[in-house]
């Protein structure tokens, strides 16, 4: 009776090398690791920055696990932007689809 609607995702083993990706964690969880290139809004500055996120291109989504990249594709597909994309299982699944990270902190790349 209540369906949510879908939220389109992709597998981290699917995520083209020049997509435009976009990390919602928070500064600590991309200070420790997070993928090269990616770009940083962390999930409640979504909505001041909005006018920053491409509607010409694919932007996938991502968080630690999913859920909060989930919570910001419905958000970014209400407000106009088709081409958002979860990242299916965050950062965890990218990590161990052996996808490369590289971290802010000086440390080996890990997910938060």
């Amino acid at each position: 009776m209540f369906r949510r609607p879908s939220i389109p995702a992709v597998a981290a083993g699917d995520v083209a090398d020049d997509v435009y990706l976009l990390d919602v964690r928070e500064d600590d969880e991309w200070a420790a690791g997070h993928a090269p290139g990616a770009v940083h809004v962390p999930m409640m500055q979504i909505p001041a920055f909005i006018d920053d996120i491409p509607e010409d291109r694919d932007v996938v989504v991502v968080c630690r696990a999913g859920g909060r990249s989930a919570q910001v594709v419905a958000f970014l597909q209400q407000n106009g932007r088709d081409r958002t994309i979860n990242l299916d299982g965050g950062m965890q699944s990218w990590a161990s689809a052996g996808r490369p990270m590289v971290s802010e902190d000086g440390g080996v790349p890990r997910v938060l």
